[in-house]
């Protein structure tokens, strides 16, 4: 069987100063779950705290998400907001740099902490970033092209939605699933279809759809996506409100929707959809918990977001927090490109 990292994304909100502190021992914590050598817990929060104090002094609407990286191997942590941007980002990246309205000088330590780092900036807007931790063993996974965010719906704290991406043989196999309904028999449904997945990932999508179909037969059922990369094409299958989009950094190319049905329940013959591969193509795929609105006019800014501050403008800016939501941004596997 196939090692699935595990992945899951909590979620804080910046509102009050006193989230600093429980976002740097939320980073902490989340370091040392996922044995993370030596001083990077340390390190963690460190980033954790300096991205959530300029969130509390200087944003509007600030979150951080933090969660292990997506294909394993470190930690990842996210800041969004929706504040006045940084006009003078060079600046702002500066050691001992600040003023009111910017990120200041906790910046220029998250990025001689973080083995990759990555700020986008709108003026007026907001600010997204991402800072990724991993040991040197891993340095390599850190400027991967694979960006999500899965979390539960509010007031839940059970998430009935799950992700995965795996590289197998050269090529890059995204699942998302959308356990039915909320909390515990929702996340029983996903995790059901999670370690289905990890059994055999490299198959057929109508063979691995059909695996998934037989482990969730005693659950309540799902909604699952999947995607994969190869060197000519994108495939896509799904049964269930997962939605595909296929964007790349000036337009959006291609929006599909999984066949009616569900999974574990009554699943009907899987088709598959093929997408030609073309130069800066994009693949992102979704649960209903993030507003499929989103990919009908999106901002010139929006699209040419790098994957993992995609995934993080998506769960900030457009999620239904009545709905668990998750959101995977996937390019090609490097060997593929």
């Amino acid at each position: 069987m196939t090692s699935i990292p595990p992945f899951s994304t909590t979620h804080v909100r910046i509102d009050h100063y006193s989230a600093v502190h429980l976002a740097a021992e939320t980073a902490r914590a989340l370091a040392r779950r996922h044995r993370l050598p030596g001083s990077l817990s340390d390190q963690a929060a460190v980033v954790a705290s300096e991205l959530g104090s300029n969130l509390a002094k200087h944003a509007v609407n600030g979150s951080l998400f933090l969660q292990p990286m997506p294909l394993g191997g470190g930690l990842e942590i996210l800041a969004t907001d929706r504040g006045p941007g940084m006009p003078e980002l060079r600046r702002c990246l500066a050691d001992g740099y600040t003023t009111t309205g910017s990120l200041g000088a906790g910046l220029g330590a998250v990025v001689r902490i973080a083995a990759d780092f990555a700020l986008r900036t709108e003026v007026p807007g907001g600010t997204l970033a991402c800072a990724r931790l991993a040991p040197p063993d891993r340095a390599g996974v850190t400027n991967e092209a694979v960006g999500a965010v899965s979390v539960p719906a509010e007031r839940e704290t059970t998430n009935g939605d799950g992700c995965a991406v795996l590289d197998v043989d050269g090529r890059r196999t995204v699942l998302v699933v959308d356990g039915l309904g909320h909390g515990e028999p929702a996340a029983e449904a996903a995790q059901s279809a999670l370690r289905a997945f990890a059994r055999a990932p490299e198959g057929p999508l109508p063979e691995i759809l059909h695996g998934v179909h037989r482990a969730l037969r005693h659950t309540r059922g799902a909604a699952v996506g999947l995607l994969r990369h190869h060197p000519d094409r994108v495939e896509y299958a799904a049964v269930g409100n997962v939605r595909c989009v296929a964007l790349t950094a000036h337009e959006v190319h291609h929006r599909l929707t999984g066949q009616p049905g569900i999974v574990g329940l009554n699943l009907p013959t899987p088709q598959v959809r093929r997408i030609p591969r073309e130069p800066g193509l994009s693949m992102l795929l979704h649960s209903d918990g993030i507003d499929p609105r989103w990919a009908h006019s999106p901002a010139p800014f929006l699209l040419r977001l790098p994957a993992p501050l995609l995934a993080a403008a998506l769960a900030d800016r457009h999620r239904l927090t009545r709905d668990d939501a998750t959101v995977v941004v996937a390019g090609p596997h490097q060997g593929l490109m």
